[in-house]
């Protein structure tokens, strides 16, 4: 059983114990289930931001702890002051450290799009995802079928939400939904967690165009994302870089600011 299989089987127990403890009737209560969110897919296209989603990430598996004390508030208001398009929390707690908590305060303090990153296996997520501020959800292929892929892409835009299709290699693409938003190439291989910005540059020309494109993961230098932004990918999840600096904030800023001055120079 590799990594990705413990997750999802922990995954199935703790849904199961949150269903539970609190049904679909109490979360569409909340404050924010009735609210309107804000589309992740306009904010990676406007020219006045970056095109980076910045994430809280606590800890990870393969690493072990990165930032385990972060502040949410401080950290998220840094990451949009600095220019970041949208901000992704990580609120798995067994592998990642993150709770639905973390999503809610951001959202708190930010008007933006945010990322709700978890590993979606049920219906009962999107809706609390809705019900905790998020604005989209993530899907990762590897751990769902084509049907899955098109039923929770399309409840998510029932709710007002956007869906970001993870996708780690070409098999995995002819799962795409037209329901869903944007395409993430992870570049971090399931079973060795090593990366490879080739797995970003073989599978762009396989994306079709009328979707949102962004590269994840093993993003740390800004001739990176540069060189990704000129094959065609609109957006950047990069957390574990900024996590590792005492103010991820301050090197978020920092990293658009090269960024930008590599446009300028091109």
């Amino acid at each position: 059983m590799d990594i990705l299989d413990k997750i999802v089987a922990h995954k199935q127990k703790e849904v199961a114990e949150r269903k539970s403890l609190y049904p679909v009737k109490l979360l569409e209560k909340s404050l924010y289930f009735q609210g309107k969110t804000v589309s992740l897919s306009e904010y990676l296209k406007r020219e006045d931001k970056s095109g980076i989603i910045a994430e809280l990430k606590r800890k990870s598996p393969s690493k072990g702890d990165i930032n385990p004390f972060v502040s949410v508030e401080r950290t998220s208001v840094a990451y949009m002051q600095a220019g970041a398009s949208a901000l992704s929390i990580l609120t798995d707690q067994e592998f990642f450290g993150g709770k639905s908590e973390d999503l809610t305060e951001a959202r708190k303090y930010n008007f933006c799009p945010i990322l709700r990153k978890d590993f979606t296996i049920d219906e009962y997520q999107i809706i609390e995802a809705k019900s905790i501020g998020a604005d989209a959800i993530l899907l990762i292929a590897a751990i769902l079928d084509k049907k899955e892929i098109d039923q929770f892409s399309r409840l998510a835009h029932i709710l007002g939400m956007e869906s970001i299709l993870e996708v780690h290699n070409a098999e995995e693409l002819k799962k795409i939904s037209h329901n869903v938003n944007v395409i993430g190439v992870n570049n971090r291989d399931l079973k060795t967690f090593k990366t490879s910005i080739k797995t970003s540059e073989k599978l762009i020309s396989k994306i079709p165009d009328s979707f949102i494109r962004i590269s994840e993961s093993g993003l740390s230098e800004p001739e990176t994302v540069h060189h990704l932004k000129s094959i065609g990918y609109d957006g950047f999840l990069m957390g574990e870089h900024f996590m590792r600096h005492s103010q991820p904030g301050k090197a978020c800023r920092e990293f658009i600011r090269q960024v930008k001055a590599l446009e300028k120079g091109s």
